[in-house]
């Protein structure tokens, strides 16, 4: 990578170093290119370590990058555990737990969290939820560390923390050149958005989409007869551990008229997700904390504010009305908002509803990058989850913004319908997502090729 005081010239920049960023990064390091990773915080991993999403949920296709990563984090004591269901309100009641709890399960294997599809409904089928769901939890500061490790030991791949970019530089659909928040500019043969919110390809000219499409737009059928401002909901989490001898038994913070009237649940609360880490912690997952709409209007240090507002008077009501937790406290409130859907790009081709209920046999698309099975699963504005029959294919197609020739883009913000993305944000389909960008960078280097004529 040739650089000075001023300039960078990487084969490959990538913005972004959550789930999608990193895949891309290792897999474009990993094969030959120079590789630039831009991150605007101190910390590589993105919701699974700043914003306390510590787990990572059963689905298909979960191989490539996660299964290296989740060895890995085998070989550091304490840091990974399988989980399997323990109590959920829908069969024992809200009267016992106040949603669902996921325990560490030491019988269980990686491959036995690689399944989803199949399923007809939590209420329904408890016996297969118990049999088949499982899925991965981990320590964030181990997980971090071996993210950076990785990408260290290929040689190829700088880091840049603390950074972001201000402007962008075109010619006829292709990146000439970034200017970072440092003041650097950088030019590359290729870039990839791995930004989660689409920045870079927003910065650049794409179309963008946000908010619920119109039925007609893409014909799905569970869209809106009219387009919408409506996303999936976010989530503030937070961390309890068991209190330690002598302390307080009420450290739960009554918010003084609050009801959280447009939250779902009982009591004004929504269900929450309680996941077991491997320590014993436990992480809650409100489902969710804020709407996606009422986050959008806000913002994000008001939303931050409104979120830990309701997380502290969520965990009084869970103190006062289930006394175990009573011997819990709070250990720490994650440090941004888990945000489940914002902008997404329009690409080459939009994935949508009809691509994931028809499942991988009926669209078998000739250039798939990437299977999933999990279910459409929207929270909050009675969102509802609809569980598949089988798994899905994501296409390459999916990753080239329309009319970009050296442009990718590997996160949230993908080229999927607001229904389609509800099924595809989950962290490790986004890693395969970046894993089979960074892939297509190297190939498109070799060849001298635009990266939408890299052969699938």
């Amino acid at each position: 990578m040739q650089n000075d005081a001023h300039s960078l010239q990487p084969d490959l920049v990538v913005f972004g170093g959550g789930s999608g960023g990193f895949g891309a990064a290792l897999a474009a390091a990993r094969a030959g290119l120079d590789v630039l990773l831009v991150e605007k915080t101190a910390r590589l991993g993105g919701n699974a370590t700043r914003c306390g999403v510590n787990n990572w949920e059963p689905v298909a296709g979960g191989t490539g990058f996660p299964f290296e990563v989740y060895k890995r984090l085998k070989n550091r004591p304490g840091a990974v555990g399988i989980y399997s269901y323990g109590r959920h309100c829908l069969w024992d009641g809200f009267d016992v737990i106040p949603g669902g709890e996921h325990i560490v399960d030491p019988r269980l294997a990686y491959v036995d969290t690689t399944v989803r599809h199949g399923m007809r409904s939590l209420a329904d089928d408890e016996a297969f939820a118990r049999e088949k769901l499982h899925g991965v939890c981990f320590e964030p500061a181990d997980y971090e560390e071996v993210l950076r490790a990785m990408l260290g030991e290929t040689g190829k791949c700088a880091v840049r923390y603390e950074t972001s970019f201000s402007t962008v530089r075109l010619d006829s659909g292709r990146i000439e050149s970034v200017r970072l928040s440092d003041d650097a500019e950088v030019i590359a043969d290729y870039y990839i958005d791995a930004t989660g919110d689409g920045e870079l390809c927003a910065a650049a000219g794409c179309e963008i989409m946000i908010g619920q499409e119109a039925k007609e737009r893409f014909g799905e059928p569970s869209a809106p007869d009219e387009a919408n401002d409506r996303i999936n909901g976010v989530t503030l989490m937070y961390r309890i551990t068991r209190r330690t001898t002598g302390g307080s038994r009420d450290t739960g913070v009554i918010v003084p008229g609050e009801t959280l009237a447009e939250c779902r649940g009982q009591a004004d609360f929504p269900a929450a997700a309680i996941f077991e880490l491997p320590s014993g912690d436990r992480n809650i997952n409100m489902l969710p904390t804020m709407e996606g709409r009422e986050y959008l209007s806000m913002p994000h240090e008001q939303a931050y504010a409104e979120c830990r507002r309701r997380v502290l008077a969520h965990w009084r009501w869970m103190q006062t009305n289930y006394p175990e937790y009573r011997e819990y406290e709070i250990r720490s409130i994650a440090e941004a908002i888990g945000v489940r859907e914002s902008r997404r790009v329009v690409g080459e081709y939009v994935l949508t509803e009809s691509d994931i209920t028809d499942g991988i046999r009926a669209r078998r698309h000739h250039d798939t990058v990437a299977i999933a099975d999990h279910a459409l699963d929207r929270h909050g504005e009675k969102g509802g989850t609809k569980e598949l029959d089988e798994p899905f294919a994501i296409p390459y197609r999916c990753l080239i913004p329309k009319g970009f020739s050296n442009l990718l883009v590997a996160c949230r913000a993908s080229s999927f319908s607001s229904i389609a993305a509800s099924s595809c944000r989950l962290s490790r389909t986004m890693m395969q997502l970046g894993q089979a960008a960074g892939t297509a960078t190297a190939i498109a280097g070799r060849r001298g090729c635009a990266l939408p004529d890299v052969p699938p």
